[in-house]
């Protein structure tokens, strides 16, 4: 995190005797990245945070998941609306795409996590839709439609989704999930340039105390998932200071950033993680050079695969493909994509008409790797999509021909 905070009790100076009024000493915790040499957190425990009396492997449905290479190459398409819906932000998501950076998944979640921790990286987590309270060691926050929720590694934390239930993207990193550095100071402070600050971040309100014993909490790391039992509820923490923790920033708050044509995606970036980042599309004026072509050009990333997610407004660039509100898309590495054919055209009419802004909501994921594709995708995947920008006889064709090149991608994955 790029600044300080400071809740509930501490002492003045650090790893001193603190006491409660019993004259018990509380227990330091240090949450700490990198060893000691990056950003990190103290906490005060009124117990000791390493008490455990059980250890039990878990299976990991997740983790059993069959991931296989985007082969033969297409572009993909899932409607997120297919996928089973219920179960919680942890235990019930579907993987979507992973490589051996990320895991992407999509959660339709109506029920509250049990305690848990993600020790094999940070956790980036939106919410199109609904709202949860999001309880940690470090307090709560009331996350809600258009948060990005930010759980760094080893947090300690629930989810309780409000009446309703929430629809979310997941980010799993196998690392840490932070503000782009070129949008901080030497020191850690936001920039003038960069499309939000420290104002927009929201911290956990706390400290958040709770009682209990022999309390179970899901641990994640590279063996996968084990059920610690705790002698003491891990939530028992009276103040905490550092500038390691939890937040919330809602993608309302991102400034876009606009050019006279059309600007490239690293504008609208929002997290860095590794070897992938994290943009918000947001609502924003189009590009008003008088010869501009206000919408995305055929482009061809060839260091990155591409993800996105719709997630609210009117997407023009490719109307007419299929794509909608909880649509996620995959553009891979080695494939052109661009606006949908027409779209280009009606955008300049449209400016002729008058309009002068776009309402577009979208999260977009940047891998510096190829994407796998996970079997639980293959259900709510569009066969069609990788046809849309071509048209009649000839895009039955190209179908036609693919199919015979291997493996009948106008049925889509054959896991």
């Amino acid at each position: 995190m790029p600044y300080y905070r400071m809740t509930g009790e501490v002492p003045r100076k650090r790893h001193t005797r603190f006491r409660d009024a019993a004259g018990h000493l509380y227990a330091e915790e240090l949450m700490g990245e990198e060893g000691f040499v990056s950003d990190s957190s103290l906490l005060y425990h009124r117990h000791p945070p390493t008490a455990i009396v059980k250890s039990e492997g878990l299976r990991d449905i997740a983790a059993e998941a069959v991931i296989r290479p985007n082969y033969p190459l297409l572009p993909r398409h899932y409607r997120t609306q297919d996928l089973p819906a219920g179960g919680d932000l942890v235990l019930g998501r579907h993987l979507m795409m992973a490589n051996d950076d990320v895991r992407i998944s999509f959660a339709a979640a109506d029920a509250a996590t049990d305690l848990y921790r993600n020790s094999s990286g940070d956790e980036a987590v939106y919410l199109r839709s609904g709202s949860a309270t999001f309880e940690s060691v470090y307090g709560s926050i009331e996350a809600v439609a258009g948060d990005y929720v930010i759980v760094p590694r080893g947090t300690i934390h629930r989810w309780r989704p409000a009446p309703g239930g929430v629809h979310a993207l997941v980010v799993e990193a196998r690392g840490h999930i932070r503000p782009p550095r070129r949008y901080l100071s030497q020191y850690g402070q936001f920039l003038e340039h960069a499309p939000y600050c420290e104002r927009d971040l929201r911290g956990p309100a706390g400290p958040l105390l709770a009682d209990g014993e022999d309390v179970p909490v899901i641990v994640r790391n590279s063996a996968g998932l084990t059920r610690l039992t705790y002698v003491y509820h891990p939530f028992d923490v009276v103040g905490w200071d550092g500038c390691l923790y939890p937040y919330a920033f809602n993608i309302a708050d991102f400034e876009p950033i606009v050019k006279r044509t059309h600007a490239p995606p690293p504008v609208h970036q929002t997290f860095e993680g590794p070897n992938f980042v994290i943009c918000s599309f947001c609502p924003r004026p189009l590009d008003f050079d008088p010869e501009a072509v206000p919408i995305p050009y055929n482009h061809h990333n060839v260091d990155s695969d591409e993800m996105m997610y719709y997630v609210a407004g009117d997407y023009s660039a490719r109307k007419g493909s299929g794509v909608g509100l909880g649509s996620i898309t995959l553009h891979p590495s080695g494939f052109t994509h661009g606006p949908q054919p027409g779209a280009v055209e009606a955008v300049i009419d449209g400016l002729a008409e008058g309009k002068t802004s776009t309402d577009e909501t979208a999260v977009m994921i940047d891998t510096f790797r190829p994407l796998l594709l996970a079997e639980p995708a293959g259900q709510a995947e569009d066969p069609e999509y990788a046809w849309s920008w071509a048209a009649g006889a000839r895009g039955r064709a190209g179908r036609q021909q693919a199919g015979q090149a291997g493996g009948r991608p106008d049925r889509g994955p054959a896991f």
